[in-house]
């Protein structure tokens, strides 16, 4: 689109993650059997709490708030995903691809805000037992998920406006696999300044923000759980720690410096933008939820349960 003696880019063009038709075929088949699993797993989570009483608690509610947000979140991106393996060019309109970072960046910021509060969560009920029910009730709950949403719905819409003042007139190829912010900023031809400085405070305030928040609950956690004489105790505190860790360093670490350090096109940020939009949504659930013995134990209940026949 030409305005004046001005060009305006009206599409943008998606890099594939392989020219080789073999590879491309594998890949194809890789990240649609993950797409299912994580579906699968996420909506299998929400299924299981919303039919069980017994895990109808503050954990259980936050983690039904994560699980879906994980489905959501590998929706944005998997999908456009697999359409870009099948496609030799894959072109996306500027408002599709905006609103592909709009997505993204909320996801982001919403499944940061709810770790921090999961482990929140847990410091309540490992540090402050007797306390707990009382501390974790219905309206904290709830307030707290409505400030995670709101948080990452306001992040979304911030830096992407900020982000669609700048003037695109080409190039016009993304080098990724889908619309995110740091390879679409390297296209701008006006001066990037404003959305640099709110992405970088984004990722500030909420990525190292609810980061150290993650690090301080899990500290406190694990220094009450050394002063636990009994040995089970002590073991079942520091399996769910690590196992919640072990999410955290992957989410974090992909996300935090893809998003704080400069964009270069590089082969690595791919990688780390498919571990923290393909690779996290499929484990937490195998790992905050289907590793959980409840869980396992509700779901049995709930398979073992028989249609009742009424005449």
């Amino acid at each position: 689109m030409e305005m004046g003696n001005i060009t305006t880019v009206a599409v943008f063009v998606l890099l594939r993650l392989s020219n080789n038709s073999q590879t491309t075929a594998l890949l194809f088949v890789l990240f649609l059997v993950i797409y299912l699993l994580t579906l699968t797993g996420n909506l299998l989570v929400l299924l299981v709490i919303r039919a069980d009483s017994c895990l109808h608690t503050p954990m259980y509610f936050f983690l039904s708030h994560l699980s879906f947000l994980d489905a959501f979140f590998s929706s944005i991106i998997v999908p456009n995903l697999l359409q870009n393996l099948l496609s030799t060019w894959k072109t996306i309109s500027f408002l599709q691809c905006f609103t592909q970072i709009s997505l993204v960046l909320f996801s982001g910021v919403t499944e940061a805000c709810l770790l921090s509060v999961m482990a929140y969560d847990r410091f309540q009920a490992v540090c402050h037992p007797l306390l707990y029910m009382v501390v974790m009730d219905r309206k904290v709950c709830t307030g707290l998920v409505g400030a995670s949403w709101a948080i990452g719905i306001g992040a979304g819409l911030v830096n992407t406006l900020l982000l669609a003042q700048q003037h695109f007139c080409g190039p016009n190829l993304i080098h990724s696999f889908s619309c995110e912010l740091p390879p679409v900023l390297l296209l701008a031809c006006s001066d990037p300044y404003v959305s640099i400085a709110s992405i970088l405070t984004t990722a500030v305030v909420v990525g190292l923000g609810t980061l150290v928040l993650l690090l301080g609950f899990y500290t406190c956690i694990i220094t009450t759980a050394l002063r636990i004489n009994s040995a089970t105790g002590r073991s079942k505190i520091f399996s769910t720690c690590s196992s919640h860790f072990l999410v955290v360093t992957i989410y974090y670490g992909s996300g935090v410096f893809r998003y704080m350090t400069p964009a270069s096109n590089s082969a690595l940020e791919q990688v780390l933008s498919l571990q923290y939009s393909v690779v996290t949504p499929l484990l937490n659930p195998f790992i905050y939820s289907l590793k959980n013995q409840d869980v396992k134990a509700a779901l049995r209940r709930m398979l073992a349960r028989r249609p009742r026949l009424t005449f």
